[in-house]
């Protein structure tokens, strides 16, 4: 029988724009917001949670809680993403947007080490790996439901869920900036960093609201369920996975080395808080209004041309734009570094969730995005203000950051390449 026997009416509403995008969205930035805050904040987070006599290891060890937590995002794809291809996307949606709430209310209200101990890093790695399992099957699930209802338009309505990851950077940026105007350095230690993880947790519930009262896309549900859509996938679609995985790696990449902008800019490059929280912000408003504008772009001119064009440019510019910054170390130079990587990302960025779509069926369609999506952000993203710092601290150099960029655009390019027959 069919898990989701109830949906056949679905086939005749027809889906409102507006309500889809929100209710799709939402998740994607709450999810978002509390990755980059927690990145933004990390050197309070390590004072707080994370102590020792030495500032780097306690910078290590809250990029190390933010990276391992990134280990569980692909079991919470499999989950995650087989649930939605199984029983229905409305329902792991509204699963995903619980669970990360719950992950988010933990990290706002949490004492410290000095009230608790060794219970506070524990509880606080917990946390991560709830937000994680939960961000493991919002993306696939989520996308599936935007290019499912609005198919004619996949490109500029799939190119919104990396949009709202913009907005999430913009609002973070925006508590960063505010808080370090309006609190003293002690005050944000003590406990104005909590500030913006609260804020997070207010946009649960309506989100939750929304979600409920969507409907399943027509397409899904008027076709049988897969019965087992993960057999599928690693059966004989294990090629589109390792393409997709490849096109998305630059992507991720460019997204955390934005939130470590922060963490960068004031303990490497010894800028203020401020100017790095800045130059985040200008990266937010880029995100946010060029992304879908450039999904626009792509229904007009075809995907493939933006992402070679992105990848092209990366691939030539990091590395001067990296030594401007390192050899005339400004906030100006450090906006222009900002916003030039925010914009390539846009241009990327804004084509790659209808083209991961693209390379799936319907049936493995939230699965196989999903775990390619989470593979690439948990190997190449959630570990990259790590290797990062590790590259610094082992090749001596502040340019290390450009390399690490360098090797993961080469490797999308070739998944590019590969995948090109596939695309339009």
């Amino acid at each position: 029988m069919s898990s989701i026997s109830h949906s056949a009416p679905t086939s005749a509403v027809k889906p409102n724009l507006h309500k889809t995008l929100f209710a799709t969205c939402i998740g994607n930035a709450l999810e978002w917001f509390d990755i980059a805050v927690y990145g933004f904040f990390a050197s309070y987070i390590a004072h707080a949670f994370f102590p020792t006599s030495d500032p780097s290891v306690s910078l290590l060890l809250t990029f190390g809680s933010f990276g391992v937590s990134f280990l569980i995002r692909p079991l919470g794809a499999i989950v995650l993403g087989n649930y939605a291809d199984r029983h229905g996307r409305k329902k792991a949606l509204l699963l995903s947007i619980n669970l990360m709430m719950l992950g988010g209310a933990i990290i706002t209200f949490m004492p410290g080490y000095t009230s608790i101990g060794l219970a506070a890093p524990v509880l606080i790695l917990l946390a991560r790996l709830i937000q994680g399992f939960s961000a493991g099957g919002e993306f696939g699930s989520s996308t599936a439901f935007l290019v499912e209802h609005f198919p004619e338009r996949k490109a500029f309505i799939a190119s919104w869920q990396f949009a709202t990851q913009g907005a999430s950077t913009l609002m973070a940026s925006a508590f960063g900036l505010g808080l370090t105007q309006i609190l003293s350095e002690s005050q944000i230690q003590d406990w104005g960093w909590r500030i913006p993880f609260a804020f997070g947790l207010l946009i649960g519930p309506l989100g939750i609201y929304i979600r409920r009262h969507v409907h399943e896309p027509a397409s899904f549900a008027q076709q049988q369920p897969e019965a087992a859509p993960l057999k599928r996938l690693f059966g004989r679609q294990k090629e589109l996975m390792l393409l997709a995985i490849g096109l998305m790696v630059i992507s991720t990449a460019v997204n955390y080395m934005l939130n470590y902008v922060p963490t960068y800019a004031t303990k490497t490059l010894h800028l203020p808080g401020s100017a790095a929280f800045s130059a985040t912000l200008l990266a937010g408003v880029i995100l946010t209004v060029v992304t879908p504008l450039m999904g626009l772009w792509a229904e007009k001119v075809g995907r493939v041309p933006l992402m070679w064009g992105s990848l092209i440019l990366l691939l030539v510019t990091i590395y001067p734009a990296f030594t401007l910054v390192v050899n005339h170390t400004t906030p100006l130079t450090l906006m222009l570094l900002v916003g030039w990587m925010a914009l390539l990302k846009s241009v990327y960025f804004s084509t790659v969730p209808s083209v991961m779509a693209d390379l799936f069926p319907i049936g493995t369609r939230a699965s196989g995005m999903a775990i390619s999506y989470n593979i690439a952000v948990t190997v190449f993203g959630g570990f990259a203000p790590l290797i990062c710092t590790l590259l610094i601290s082992a090749t001596g150099t502040s340019l290390a950051p450009s390399y690490y960029l360098m090797a993961v655009a080469l490797l999308s390019g070739i998944a590019l390449v590969r995948s090109k027959q596939r695309l339009s």
